[in-house]
C-alpha cells in the first residue's frame, strides 16, 4: 500500500492552526480498514511479539465509537498477557460533563485493583483523552500510546464539525492555551502511532513532539484500520513490553527498518 508523497502544502506551521484536513480522496479510501482486519487475521499467527507482564492496560475508543470498536485490540492485548480493559464510558461523543473526572476515576480504580500503574492506549479522540488523563494523574499511569490522535491541531480533520454538534463544549469555545498545552507531551513515556495515508485526520497533527520520553512511529494503513493494523499491533506490543521505569525509544533495526519509516518531523512543523 503506497503512501502519498510530501508536498509544499503538506508542511504544517509549528502551532498547527493552519493545518488542513486530509484530501477527500484519502477519506474515500478509508474502506481499506476491512483489508487491514483481514491482514491481521492472516499474519497474527506468525507475529513473534514480546509477552506482557500482566500489568493493566486501559483502551479508549475513538470519536462516536464505543468499547465494541476496541474489542479486537483488547483481545490481542489479553492474548499477549496484559490485563486489558474497556474505558466503560459508553460511546465517545466528545468532552461531556464530568467525563474527565470519570476517566480519571477509572484509572484510579484499575491502579487500586492491580496495585500497578496503568498503561493507556487511545484511538483517535480516545488518544487525546488518554494523554490528558495521563497529564492529570501521572502517578497512576505507566505510559501512553495513541493511534492517529489529533492532539496537534483540533480542526485538522473531517470530524470537527460533528464534534461541535455532539460535545458539550465547542472547539471554538475552549481557551487557546488549552490546545497549546495539549501539544506538549504528558509527563509519562508517550508514543504516537500514526499513518501518513490517514483519511480522517491530518497525520502531521498526530505526531508526538520528540523528547527524552516521547516518540512517534509511522505505519502504513488507514485511520479506521489503526485498531486492527498488524504494524500498529507490533509497535504496541513492543512499547508495552518495556520494563516499568526503563523506557527506551522504538528501535528500527533488522526487518523493522523496512516496515517502519522514520517520522518526518520537518513536515509537521517540529
Amino acid at each position: 500500500m503506497s503512501t502519498p508523497g510530501p508536498a509544499a502544502a503538506d508542511r504544517a506551521p509549528a502551532n498547527g492552526d493552519a493545518l488542513a484536513p486530509p484530501p477527500r480522496w484519502l477519506l474515500l479510501c478509508e474502506g481499506r480498514a476491512v483489508y487491514e482486519l483481514a491482514s491481521l487475521w492472516a499474519v497474527r499467527p506468525f507475529l513473534d511479539l514480546p509477552r506482557g507482564d500482566g500489568h493493566p492496560v486501559l483502551v479508549f475508543p475513538g470519536f462516536i465509537a464505543s468499547g465494541t470498536s476496541t474489542r479486537p485490540l483488547r483481545r490481542f492485548l489479553k492474548e499477549q498477557g496484559y490485563a486489558a480493559h474497556c474505558w466503560k464510558q459508553g460511546r465517545n461523543l466528545g468532552l461531556q460533563a464530568d467525563l474527565e473526572h470519570r476517566m480519571q476515576a477509572r484509572v484510579h480504580e484499575m491502579r487500586r485493583r492491580y496495585g500497578r500503574k496503568v498503561s493507556l492506549v487511545g484511538w483517535s479522540l480516545g488518544g487525546v483523552f488518554a494523554r490528558e488523563v495521563a497529564r492529570a494523574v501521572p502517578d497512576d499511569v505507566r505510559l501512553v500510546i495513541t493511534l492517529g490522535s489529533p492532539f496537534g491541531a483540533p480542526k485538522a480533520n473531517h470530524s470537527w464539525r460533528l464534534y461541535n454538534l455532539l460535545a458539550d463544549t465547542r472547539i471554538e469555545d475552549l481557551d487557546p492555551a488549552h490546545f497549546e498545552r495539549m501539544r506538549e507531551p504528558p509527563p509519562v513515556p508517550s508514543t504516537a502511532i500514526y499513518t501518513e495515508s490517514d483519511g480522517i485526520t491530518a497525520w502531521q497533527s498526530c505526531l508526538e513532539r520528540p523528547g527524552p520520553l516521547s516518540e512517534s512511529i509511522a505505519v502504513t494503513g488507514s485511520h479506521c484500520g489503526l485498531g486492527v493494523n498488524p504494524l500498529a499491533y507490533t509497535a504496541i506490543a513492543d512499547r508495552l513490553a518495556q520494563p516499568a521505569g526503563r523506557w527506551r525509544p522504538f528501535r528500527r533495526s533488522g526487518l523493522r527498518r523496512h516496515l517502519f519509516r522514520r517520522p518526518r518531523y520537518h513536515l509537521a512543523g517540529f
